[in-house]
């Protein structure tokens, strides 16, 4: 197929402006799936029941994991298709995004399998005991076997991505986020399935999603093309390559979570409560630092592919301002709103003292975990995702449990959710500075970099002189 101007669009014109415009229109995106859950939360909460809030948290934990695979496999979707848009190939692109699907399709049967009978030992794990490992079990049950779904909407919507459609690829989550929204008052109210109606309402929007996804990325890019058993071989180590370790990447973030939960559930169900509310509202209001790694990995990856160092390590820096910039607004807005908030969820006690921090000064430290999805991409999408696996599991494990326990232990929950920032700190400055040498890597041997676009001369100067 001939290569348009439009297949690779992110090759050329202001970085700031892709950066930017891909960054806020994933957001929408994010937002709108982790509205799915906030919704959830929030209706569920109008019951009165604290322990149908405290199941609906663990429950998200749970399905966290599983949500990571499938990020995992979405990561690997929008870097092989980017770059063989970026080399000029759109035949190939469609087979990288077809074999991809197919692998997602095939990892989300899996998950419920292994999960699903094992559902109460998991539960336990993280700290889940009687009514609310019971009631967050069934939750489960209704969500997980929904898994393949999930994944396929998350691939094609990284697939969307890579060929730079940005207003496309945030329809579907819109359209999952109305679904959802209709749904469960009517089911958990007017129905009165409770807990079990917000699940069956999950369920209708992530049908909605994937459908929506797949039609549009078919329909504008014909980004599928018919499955074949030689071309899925050729592809699979390849993108389990980079698949794999973005799973593993993704995985850490839910155990981090893990560790957290569990160390809040020792203050009892009203932390727990506001931890369930806080896992919730996060990845709502920061969904433009979610929204990072995704959306600068397609620029990325066309500018590897089409072999612009240049224009790479431009995007890098160009994501870093574009993130401390919407930190800093978002911090202030949140602050503002942080009571009408906890009146919302009628947040009292020590529910609402975990509000208060969160929407405070801990709302900076977004920017930490922002710093991360930053070099996530760079790793991702320049052939060391293994770095990736390496940096996000470090921060959820040596970078978020010592932190946590530590703090916890001077200053209650407050102190959990203090560690886990402070920990955040310290390997978002780990990963700047190896994303930096990965980035400088191809211009450094002569050899290599006869093939390559790089920095001007001031900038290899620097380069030189830093990472040799």
């Amino acid at each position: 197929m001939a290569l348009t101007e439009t297949d690779a669009r992110f090759t050329h014109g202001n970085i700031f402006r892709h950066v930017a415009i891909m960054s806020l229109t994933s957001s929408l995106g994010i937002a709108a799936i982790f509205a799915v859950d906030l919704i959830d939360v929030l209706f569920i909460s109008m019951l009165g029941q604290a322990a149908l809030v405290a199941a609906a948290g663990y429950a998200g934990v749970v399905m966290f994991f599983a949500s990571a695979m499938n990020i995992g496999l979405s990561v690997a979707a929008g870097a092989l298709v980017a770059r063989g848009l970026g080399a000029g190939d759109t035949r190939l692109a469609a087979e990288h995004a077809t074999n991809a699907a197919l692998v997602a399709a095939g990892f989300g049967i899996l998950v419920p399998v292994l999960v699903l009978p094992n559902v109460h030992v998991l539960l336990g794990l993280i700290g889940a005991e009687g009514t609310e490992a019971a009631l967050a079990a069934r939750y489960l049950w209704i969500i997980l076997p929904t898994t393949a779904v999930s994944g396929l909407s998350m691939t094609a919507v990284a697939v969307l991505r890579a060929h730079g459609n940005a207003r496309d690829a945030v329809t579907p989550a819109l359209l999952g986020a109305l679904v959802n929204g209709v749904a469960d008052p009517i089911l958990i109210f007017a129905l009165g399935l409770g807990l079990d109606g917000a699940a069956m309402a999950t369920v209708l929007a992530r049908v909605t999603t994937a459908a929506a996804a797949l039609w549009l990325a078919q329909q504008q890019h014909r980004a599928f093309c018919r499955p074949g058993l030689a071309c899925l071989r050729r592809d699979l180590g390849d993108a389990l390559g980079i698949a794999l370790p973005a799973m593993l990447a993704a995985v850490a973030t839910p155990v981090g979570t893990a560790f957290v939960t569990r160390e809040m559930a020792r203050y009892g169900s009203d932390a727990m409560a506001g931890m369930a509310v806080i896992n919730r509202l996060m990845p709502f209001v920061s969904a433009v630092v979610l929204a990072l790694s995704g959306a600068l990995g397609p620029i990325i990856a066309q500018n590897f592919g089409a072999r612009r160092m240049d224009r790479v390590l431009d995007t890098f820096h160009e994501g870093l301002r574009f993130l401390v910039i919407y930190v800093l607004g978002a911090a202030a807005l949140l602050f503002v709103l942080r009571a009408p908030v906890a009146d919302l969820f009628d947040a009292t006690g020590k529910m609402r003292d975990l509000l208060y921090l969160f929407m405070g000064p801990l709302a900076i430290a977004m920017v930490f975990n922002g710093a991360i999805m930053v070099c996530n991409a760079a790793f991702n999408n320049l052939g060391h995702p293994g770095y990736s696996t390496m940096l996000n599991w470090g921060r959820h494990t040596l970078g978020t449990w010592p932190f946590a326990v530590g703090f916890g232990m001077i200053w209650g929950p407050e102190g959990v959710l203090l560690g886990q920032a402070i920990g955040g700190a310290v390997f978002a400055a780990i990963g700047i500075w190896l994303a930096l040498r990965v980035i400088a890597e191809p211009c450094r041997d002569p050899l290599i970099r006869a093939h390559y676009t790089c920095p001007d001369q001031r900038m290899q100067v620097v380069s030189h002189r830093n990472y040799r």
